[in-house]
């Protein structure tokens, strides 16, 4: 089975194999499912990449835009470069960014993006077409990320779940002293359930600073953002030295607790 019929037949029996609990999730299932053929067929249409440079979009969610994540996250991409990998920033910026109200528009309407577009979330979802990794940036408050980047990635996930799938990913998380490994963990949860490949480091991805410019201080910390970038590099380069060749999937055996 080639790339293309593997993205056609993963998309549709993972969407028919789920088991949903309410009427409405049911619709929205059915929603989802049409929605993911018409993609499907729309990739088997899609050239595939193999000369083209290769592309990470880093996406800062501090509303900081060249605060201690910026910093972070610029070694990132400085690395990327280096390896010959385009490396994007986007930062998320400082208006208010709605959370998901669960209404399932983007399914019903077989959008491919959040019915809501009066904030970042739908111009960061058009990026993702383009980008071959992910990697997301906050800073820590209270032990979490910013709810602002929390919003935008269940969003972003929820709405456009296929343009993520197989791409590797990463977190990373700037604290002033302590909680980061909690945010870490936090972001990196979705990166699971979307079967995108996390990609590592030589330690979690933290880094410490607190005014700006301190991040660079951190020298271990800059050295976890340079290995992990080089893993970045060496994923993505592994990925597609030839035609991607995807795991096989079964369907989603969905099983809900209450019955």
């Amino acid at each position: 089975m080639n790339r293309r019929e593997f993205i056609k037949k993963s998309t549709l029996t993972t969407v028919g194999g789920i088991l949903m609990a309410t009427p409405l999730a049911r619709l929205v299932a059915k929603t989802y499912e049409n929605d993911f053929a018409n993609e499907a067929n729309n990739l088997v249409n899609e050239p595939i990449k193999n000369d083209t440079k290769m592309k990470v979009l880093l996406i800062n969610g501090s509303p900081h835009r060249k605060g201690n994540t910026f910093a972070a996250l610029s070694e990132v991409a400085n690395t990327l470069e280096k390896q010959g990998i385009e490396a994007e920033i986007v930062h998320i910026g400082v208006k208010a960014i709605r959370g998901c109200i669960a209404c399932g528009q983007c399914g019903m309407n077989a959008l491919g993006k959040c019915i809501f577009d009066d904030d970042v979330c739908n111009s960061i979802i058009e990026k993702l077409d383009a980008a071959d990794g992910l990697v997301f940036g906050s800073p820590v408050y209270y032990g979490q990320p910013n709810g602002s980047l929390l919003s935008l990635m269940q969003r972003m996930f929820y709405a456009a779940g296929s343009k993520v799938r197989n791409k590797p990913a990463a977190a990373v998380c700037i604290c002033r002293r302590g909680g980061a490994t909690a945010a870490f963990q936090t972001l990196t949860m979705p990166f699971q359930m979307m079967n995108m490949p996390v990609v590592t480091s030589q330690y979690w991805n933290i880094v410490y600073g607190m005014s700006p410019g301190q991040a660079e201080l951190d020298t271990e910390g800059m050295q976890t953002m340079r290995t992990l970038a080089n893993n970045m590099a060496w994923l993505l380069k592994k990925i597609h030295a030839g035609e991607p060749d995807y795991p096989e999937r079964e369907p989603m055996q969905g099983m809900n607790f209450i019955r």
